[in-house]
């Protein structure tokens, strides 16, 4: 039983020090340069028919995680 709540907590431990690791999202500003070495994951906005917001996460060249919000058209493709 000790096993199993030292496990438990662990990975309570862990799951929270991960969220906290996540970067906050920032506004993007165009007259702002982005660095960027690599990019992770970008909001899918393909069923979106206007303007929605959209998030980037992506990496600079010394290796830290960013978080940028923008506006963007979506696609408006639909899955019929």
């Amino acid at each position: 039983m000790k096993t199993l709540i030292s496990l438990f907590l662990t990975v309570v431990a862990t799951s929270a020090m991960a969220a906290g690791n996540e970067p906050a999202a920032s506004s993007y500003d165009p007259a702002q340069p982005l660095d960027i070495a690599e990019v992770v994951s970008v909001t899918n906005t393909a069923t979106a028919c206007d303007v929605v917001p959209a998030t980037m996460v992506y990496i600079d060249h010394q290796g830290k995680t960013h978080r940028v919000t923008y506006q963007v058209m979506g696609n408006c493709m639909s899955n019929l």
